[in-house]
């Protein structure tokens, strides 16, 4: 995900990251649960947001992610290239192959092992190759089992950051913003046309990243940030019609829907990024915040173990399906805060704390840069 440090300098943007996380939860727990013929409850439009609300992850990560690197290449006219990758493999590395790894073991050797039955309909080499080297959202087509389908996102992120960087490093300061709104139109037209198909198929949706980078490049300007300040509470209030109904949902095509979202999600993260609200500024939002991605990887697993317990433990005594419906959700929600909250401390914070320790900080030019309109 995107750097956490960077976030925290901008209010309210951390907490958003966990309210994201959870949508993505509560869209999943009824697809579990109807998949194995356990009671569920899916009615209410909240409940199947989940992919929306990681379409804002990538929003929000190319809105933190472009300003970092577009305030080094103001500050230094160049991107160091080593640091920037160093600093996402020390944050994404670790967990996605920690995870990645507990995907084949349960697949490939828990499952038959406890007798039940799962169809691996590829080639274990090639999903292997596939996940290791970032392009899970091509081996999610494969419905390799749902611990490791959500990787696909992962991979998505890892491929925009790997052809951002260099993008920055090459294009001089002034050609940025021309670039990422041409490049916002034309690869959304690309990806929605018949000339590229493979683009949908593997959600290569690198258009959330650059217009919401946009955003944050253009978020100091005067001229947006009025637009801002007029427009907070519409936008606002869009943005929760957004997650909480199916207004848009069912008055779009996909086309105009992505179009519609990719503009709420930046003007949103926009708006947030002005200045704290105190419902979301406050020390339990900010740290499930940054536990968010571990709450995001792990919580597939967590679905598994709660319907294993479910199966052989909870469904004997008969309840009634609101107590089981309520007890299963409940159960993967705390659980996967917990085991999250385990691994941020007792795993992850080791390697961040590398992140911090080798981080390599960009030498700032003592000479000013000719464009003073950047300054």
């Amino acid at each position: 995900m995107a750097n956490l440090k960077e976030s925290k300098r901008i209010p309210n943007l951390t907490p958003i990251r966990f309210i994201l996380a959870l949508l993505v939860v509560i869209f999943h727990i009824p697809q579990f649960s109807e998949n194995r013929g356990f009671p569920f409850f899916n009615d209410l439009p909240i409940f199947h947001k989940g992919t929306e609300a990681v379409y804002m992850f990538f929003s929000l990560s190319g809105f933190l992610i472009i300003k970092q690197l577009f305030d080094e290449k103001k500050h230094t006219n160049s991107i160091n290239l080593k640091g920037f990758y160093k600093r996402r493999i020390l944050r994404i590395f670790p967990l996605y192959y920690l995870v990645l790894t507990i995907g084949f073991l349960y697949y490939q050797l828990v499952l038959p092992f406890f007798g039940f039955e799962f169809d691996n309909n590829y080639n274990l080499l090639t999903g292997i190759l596939l996940s290791v080297t970032f392009f899970a959202n091509i081996f999610s087509t494969y419905a390799p089992g749902g611990i490791l389908e959500i990787l696909w996102s992962i991979g998505i992120e890892e491929q925009f950051y790997l052809f951002i960087a260099p993008v920055f490093l090459l294009l001089p300061l002034k050609r940025i913003i021309l670039f990422l709104v041409a490049f916002t139109a034309i690869y959304f037209l690309i990806y929605f046309s018949e000339y590229a198909v493979f683009l949908k198929k593997y959600n290569m949706l690198f258009f959330y990243f650059s217009s919401a980078g946009l955003c944050a490049i253009i978020h100091s300007h005067n001229l947006f940030q009025t637009l801002i300040k007029k427009l907070q509470y519409p936008i606002l209030i869009v943005v929760i019609l957004y997650f909480t109904t199916g207004i848009f949902t069912n008055n779009f095509n996909p086309f105009f829907y992505n179009l519609f979202s990719f503009i709420v999600f930046g003007l949103t993260i926009s708006v947030l990024a002005t200045k704290p609200i105190k419902i979301l500024q406050n020390k339990t939002m900010e740290y499930l915040g940054k536990i968010s991605y571990g709450i995001y990887m792990y919580h597939a697993i967590i679905m598994q173990l709660v319907g294993f317990i479910y199966l052989k433990v909870i469904s004997k005594f008969g309840f009634q399906n609101t107590f089981d419906i309520i007890s299963i959700n409940l159960s993967v929600i705390a659980l996967t805060i917990i085991i999250a909250h385990v691994s941020y401390k007792y795993y992850e914070s080791y390697f961040l704390n590398l992140k911090r320790k080798k981080s390599i900080k960009p030498i700032v030019k003592t000479k000013p840069l000719r464009n003073k309109g950047y300054q």
